[in-house]
């Protein structure tokens, strides 16, 4: 099964917050604790995480908190992704090309770097702003991306 780790999905969920206020104001990681329901040493372990990827901006002292380090439109979900989960790749050869004993003889491998390009591509054109709002049935349609329907 191919998923993603709790602290991407709450990642996600955290930036979301900063969409809704126009990434005007700063937020700390209490504050979203509390909005959220998401326990406070994961919202603090997040948050850090976020910043050391240039996605927010932190802010010490008694009014610090943390913004949003651009416009929540140029925030994609990859961005993200990559933030809190390293490279993404969904084979191991992928992300690790030249470890895999079939490589040579492999026939699908250039398939799964066809899918893995397309799931990436995907992720990049859905931001921030997008996820922070309601449902967009317009967000991911396979009929666009040249999958083929069976």
């Amino acid at each position: 099964m191919i998923r993603m780790s709790k602290e991407t999905d709450y990642g996600i969920l955290l930036l979301t917050y900063f969409a809704r206020g126009a990434g005007e104001s700063l937020l700390s990681a209490r504050e979203l604790a509390g909005e959220t329901g998401v326990p406070l040493p994961m919202v603090s372990k997040i948050l850090k995480t976020m910043a050391r990827a240039g996605l927010l901006m932190s802010q010490r002292g008694a009014k610090g908190g943390y913004s949003l380090a651009r416009r929540a439109s140029d925030i994609s979900l990859v961005d993200v992704l990559t933030a809190t989960e390293g490279s993404l790749a969904l084979t191991e050869c992928i992300e690790q090309p030249g470890d895999c004993r079939q490589e040579s003889t492999c026939r699908v491998r250039r398939n799964w770097e066809l899918i893995n390009e397309r799931v990436l591509d995907a992720l990049s054109e859905i931001s921030i702003v997008e996820m922070s709002g309601p449902v967009l049935d317009h967000l991911i349609s396979l009929e666009s991306s040249g999958a083929r329907n069976t």
